[in-house]
């Protein structure tokens, strides 16, 4: 790339890295800006009297112009993602095989754990966000109000990488690996209203108010089928050691009447039931994923 047409400041770099990457995973721009910004100020912050024209002249060679940074980006992020995901499943053409093969894929019990996993986030995070606004919100008539108000800001920015990491791992949904890039260069009020006027911000505020009525909901949908299904699948074992007299289903007494075919075809309605759950997990993380990418990346301005 021609030097004449390098950008001046570190800001103009940026800004045509994520015009580059306009295109792409919202989450991977993320990453990108923040690692550009990084790696610049560094340089800047190693090379005294130098202006950001110069700096940025100096490590086009080595680090790329915005351009040719986006490019290996793209390229990078395909062989992570090929590197990082599972070997995508066997491919099935009939309608028995698409339904039991869902116990074949890795991302299905891992979905399952989250929804298992999202009544413990749920609460922290509508814990974290309830006492942490109504502590900065009274204070805020105080001296140190302000500053405790962007500090708690600032700690629900990082809950959301933590939550972002656990979505990406548990639900395959690529997020954000780095934290939201910073504009060093501009006064600290405009940075500070920035933080305000982000949508991303207030997006992580309604994801996570909203993860305790959904954490609750998915633990309450995958216990309650797993328990059934597990039950009845353990009901002809379990009569056949004589345990009749003291096994209950949903409230009701199985005594001796119950034939063996009948257990049996508990049994198989149990498998069903199983089956039947393991997809409802694998919709409810694709579902949630795709909420979550909406409301902590997708909702930017500046991506």
């Amino acid at each position: 790339m021609n030097t004449a047409t390098l950008p001046t400041t570190i800001p103009q770099y940026l800004d045509q890295l994520r015009r580059a990457l306009s295109d792409a995973d919202p989450a991977m721009v993320q990453d990108a800006l923040y690692d550009a910004e990084e790696y610049l100020r560094a340089e800047l912050a190693e090379s005294p009297g130098k202006t950001e024209a110069e700096v940025i002249s100096a490590v086009a060679g080595s680090y790329g112009a915005p351009d040719e940074v986006a490019g290996i980006y793209r390229d990078t992020e395909v062989k992570v993602q090929t590197a990082l995901r599972p070997p995508p499943p066997r491919p099935h053409r009939s309608l028995a095989g698409r339904f039991f093969g869902v116990a074949a894929e890795p991302r299905t019990y891992a979905a399952l754990f989250y929804m298992l996993l999202s009544l413990a986030t749920g609460i922290f995070y509508f814990s974290w966000i309830v006492t942490g606004a109504s502590v900065s919100a009274g204070l805020l008539v105080l001296v140190i109000g302000l500053p405790l108000l962007i500090l708690f800001i600032g700690s629900v920015r990082a809950l959301a990488l933590v939550e972002g990491r656990l979505v990406e791992v548990m639900l395959g949904e690529r997020m954000p690996r780095r934290p939201l890039y910073s504009a060093h260069g501009a006064p600290w009020t405009e940075r500070i209203k920035e933080m305000f006027t982000d949508p991303r911000t207030w997006g992580t505020f309604l994801y996570m108010l909203l993860m305790l009525p959904l954490g609750i909901a998915y633990f309450t949908i995958a216990v309650t089928l797993l328990s059934v299904s597990l039950s009845l699948i353990a009901l002809p074992v379990v009569l056949a050691f004589g345990y009749d007299a003291h096994v209950y289903l949903d409230g009701v007494l199985l005594t001796g009447d119950v034939t063996l075919w009948k257990s049996v075809l508990a049994m198989a309605l149990g498998v069903l039931l199983f089956f039947v759950t393991l997809h409802v997990a694998r919709g409810i993380g694709h579902l949630h994923a795709q909420w979550a990418k909406l409301l902590l990346v997708k909702g930017s301005r500046r991506v």
